[in-house]
């Protein structure tokens, strides 16, 4: 009898112990998931909302919004992304490095930032091959037209390249660690904003950009870890575009403001000037109006005259965000890497 207690006294414990076992839950994210950690619409979609240069890179390293979930190091925390930016003529190479160790980064991402022919702003979000596959382009078409294209092309231009490396981060930055990747998914959705549109492409434009990305690209990570590339890791997709739900259409054209004016209602503004410098501006918001308040006349006649001529409110101007000053760099002289 009391050998027969003994034995289930074991198997409770046993018991007890595969249930405590069950509740640890591990968090790390899997060779797989690599590409799964990074969002590019996010990141599309935040970069259409920075001031500038330095705005963009403390917004893809807010620890309250948490744009990225990627730990290419494995230390148990997301790794922190330092943009860099490269240019020539009219083009701006973006390039997005995590920084996985002293003197070592990976690409994960650029954006290339280009006027075409008509003096037009292209963007392209383009994925590292290693990260991503080959040709895993987004083009975003946004709703209103980026406050960071001023800083682009505007008189207080100067080029940006983080102080920050291995060890030495911004006052705001705190490392958190990563989400399960599902987990992450959700989060990054609420980060995205669905009133642009975000064409998937296998073209990219810009031959400048390539040939400026040639010339800095960092592959630290995956010179060390070849068997993790997205060759590697999905034999059988070409890249991520193959396995990734799409939240738009692919187009090898660049999206048109038509295309977002059906799919969000809203109006695009493709004018990328600024007030001043746009021609004819005021007599085609004038003409728009007059245009409106006739239609709404002969509606108006169809069912009754009115008693008096409906009145023409004279037309506002939009008004025009100001250029905005990069903030100043931290103290002291940080190590150029």
């Amino acid at each position: 009898m009391k050998s027969k207690t003994i034995f289930l006294l074991l198997l409770s414990l046993l018991m007890a112990n595969g249930i405590i076992a069950q509740d640890v839950t591990t968090v790390e994210a899997t060779d797989s998931d690599i590409s799964e950690n990074l969002d590019l619409e996010a990141i599309a979609s935040v970069f259409g909302e920075a001031e500038n240069l330095e705005d963009f890179e403390k917004k893809i390293n807010d620890p309250d919004t948490k744009i990225s979930n990627l730990d290419l190091n494995g230390d148990g925390e997301v790794d922190y992304l330092r943009v860099v930016e490269t240019s020539k003529g009219e083009t701006h190479l973006v390039t997005i490095q995590a920084v996985i160790g002293k003197d070592r980064y990976q690409d994960v991402a650029t954006i290339d930032v280009e006027k075409d022919s008509k003096g037009e702003t292209q963007v392209q979000v383009v994925g590292d091959v290693y990260m991503y596959g080959p040709n895993y382009i987004i083009e975003p078409v946004y709703v209103h037209p980026p406050v960071i294209f001023v800083f682009f092309w505007g008189p207080r231009y100067h080029p940006w390249h983080s102080p920050y490396y291995w060890g030495y981060y911004p006052p705001y930055y705190r490392p958190w660690p990563p989400y399960p990747t599902p987990r992450y998914r959700t989060n990054v959705n609420v980060h995205i904003n669905v009133n642009n549109s975000y064409k998937h492409t296998t073209v990219r434009r810009s031959k400048t950009s390539i040939e400026l990305q040639n010339k800095s690209r960092r592959n630290d990570f995956g010179s060390k870890n070849p068997d993790k590339s997205y060759a590697n890791r999905s034999k059988q997709e070409k890249n991520k575009s193959d396995v990734q739900p799409k939240r738009s259409p692919d187009k090898t054209a660049m999206p048109k403001t038509d295309d977002v004016k059906k799919s969000t209602g809203r109006k695009v503004e493709d004018d990328w000037k600024p007030q001043s410098e746009r021609k004819d501006s005021g007599s085609k918001v004038q003409d728009r109006n007059t245009i409106e308040t006739n239609k709404k006349t002969t509606d108006i006649k169809k069912t009754s005259t009115p008693a008096t001529k409906p009145v023409t409110t004279p037309a506002r101007k939009p008004s025009v965000q100001p250029s905005t000053t990069p903030k100043s760099k931290p103290a002291g002289k940080p190590k150029r890497k």
